[in-house]
């Protein structure tokens, strides 16, 4: 009996550690998400399909979660942005059209480096898929073109937090740049159904760096609020190209977005 007592008065004065133990383990992590819609203006050329350019409007989509993390001292911040764009351009002469389509998802882990005052600097690896295509309405042999492409990359992000009577406002900077991926490609003058009869896609599976991929994703973003919302308003210029497989392509792209942002807070037990 004695031993059960003191059993339970042993635990009783536990649980307060134990209980102070978990709390330390659950962790509150920051969350902001948003979506934006834009339009904008693209500039295409696939000489798989033409060797001349194209030109037209684009309409574009975006959606992006960022959340600290446990690393680091929660300097370590988790994006994850997806987005999407379309657009039906046409030749400069007026005799032909091209309907395009790409999307894209980028997974980054920014380390918050510095951090004074007003301004906070990050950068770290990223992650960035892509894959769409282009469709040449004149042509009628070989007419599309697929676009699938992987990298490994680098990016940074500069936040500048400002007033403006009383008001709290947020411009942010950030910038993507691709380092070193894999990319589809046919070549010159070959036809899909000659890849999907032989099965050996060797050749079309190429590895791109700066040398025949310089490509860059900026983004300029200001958040302000507006009664109990916060509204976002943006720009993006999209700078994609690559030359592979003796074929030159590019899909550049300058858009104004739109949209609202939430925040909120979410706890992890454990984590």
């Amino acid at each position: 009996m004695k031993k059960t007592i003191i059993g339970l008065l042993f635990l009783c004065l536990c649980l307060p550690s134990i209980q102070a133990q978990e709390d330390t383990l659950r962790t509150t992590r920051q969350v902001m998400r948003s979506t934006l819609y834009g339009i904008g203006h693209t500039n295409l050329l696939d000489t798989y399909l033409s060797p001349m350019e194209y030109t037209g409007p684009e309409l574009r989509i975006l959606r992006e979660n960022i959340r600290n993390t446990k690393y680091m001292d929660s300097k370590v911040y988790r994006q994850s942005l997806f987005q999407a764009n379309v657009s039906l351009t046409e030749n400069k002469a007026g005799t032909g059209s091209e309907f395009a389509f790409l999307a894209n998802w980028n997974l980054a882990y920014h380390y918050s480096f510095y951090k004074s005052g007003k301004w906070q600097l990050q950068a770290g690896p990223n992650l960035d898929l892509n894959g769409g295509m282009i469709y040449n309405m004149r042509n009628s042999n070989n007419p599309v073109n697929a676009k699938a492409y992987a990298n490994l990359g680098a990016s940074g992000m500069a936040i500048y937090h400002f007033k403006i009577k009383k008001h709290p406002f947020m411009l942010r900077y950030q910038l993507n740049v691709p380092l070193l991926g894999v990319m589809f490609s046919p070549e010159y003058g070959q036809p899909y159904y000659e890849m999907s009869i032989a099965k050996d896609f060797g050749k079309n599976i190429r590895f791109t760096s700066l040398h025949n991929q310089p490509s860059v994703r900026q983004f300029i973003t200001l958040d302000f609020p507006i009664r109990n919302t916060t509204l976002r308003v943006g720009y993006v210029c999209d700078i994609q190209q690559a030359k592979v497989n003796h074929l030159k392509s590019h899909m550049w792209s300058h858009s104004f977005l739109i949209g609202f942002v939430k925040h909120f807070q979410i706890i992890n037990p454990y984590k």
